[in-house]
C-alpha cells in the first residue's frame, strides 16, 4: 500500500478591517506591506487564535494607528481573492469589516501603516485607484449604520 504525500490544505485567512468614523471622517492607513502595499485602506490584519473578530478589530486599529475605540459591530464580510500571473491562487482573505466607535487619538502610523489620515466624504471619493477595493463601499455602509 502506498501513501501519497499530503499537501497542505489552503484555506481562506480570516482577517479584520477596523472602520472608524469620527463625525463625517473615516480613518484610513496607507499599507506598508502586500497585499495592497502603498494603497489607502482601513486598519486591519489577521485575527489571532482565540481572538474574536470584534477584539481583533480594536487591537489592529490600536496597533496600526494608536487610536482607541470601543463598541465594535459587524458591518459585513468580504472575500478578497487574488491570483498570480500564472493563474494560481495567491491570496484569499475573508475580510470581516467592523464598525468601531472612535474614542481617542489622532492616528499615528505604526506596525503595517506607512501613513494615517482622516478622510471626509469628498476627499475619500477623490482617492480613486490609490485606495484598496471596497473602501468607498465600506465607508458608506459604516455611515449608514452609525446614522441608524
Amino acid at each position: 500500500m502506498s501513501t501519497a504525500p499530503s499537501r497542505p490544505v489552503a484555506r481562506p485567512v480570516p482577517a479584520v478591517l477596523a472602520v472608524v468614523l469620527r463625525g463625517e471622517e473615516v480613518m484610513l492607513v496607507r499599507r506598508a506591506n502586500p497585499p495592497d502595499q502603498g494603497l489607502w485602506g482601513f486598519p486591519g490584519g489577521r485575527m489571532e487564535m482565540g481572538e474574536s473578530h470584534l477584539d481583533a478589530a480594536l487591537r489592529e486599529l490600536h496597533e496600526e494607528t494608536g487610536i482607541a475605540a470601543d463598541a465594535p459591530r459587524l458591518i459585513t464580510v468580504l472575500d478578497f481573492i487574488e491570483h498570480g500571473g500564472d493563474g494560481r491562487l495567491a491570496h484569499h482573505f475573508a475580510m470581516i469589516a467592523v464598525l468601531c466607535r472612535w474614542r481617542t487619538g489622532e492616528g499615528e502610523a505604526a506596525d503595517d501603516a506607512l501613513e494615517t489620515r482622516w478622510f471626509g466624504a469628498a476627499e475619500l471619493a477623490e482617492v480613486g485607484p490609490a485606495a484598496s477595493a471596497q473602501v468607498l463601499y465600506l465607508a458608506q455602509l459604516a455611515r449608514d449604520m452609525s446614522a441608524a
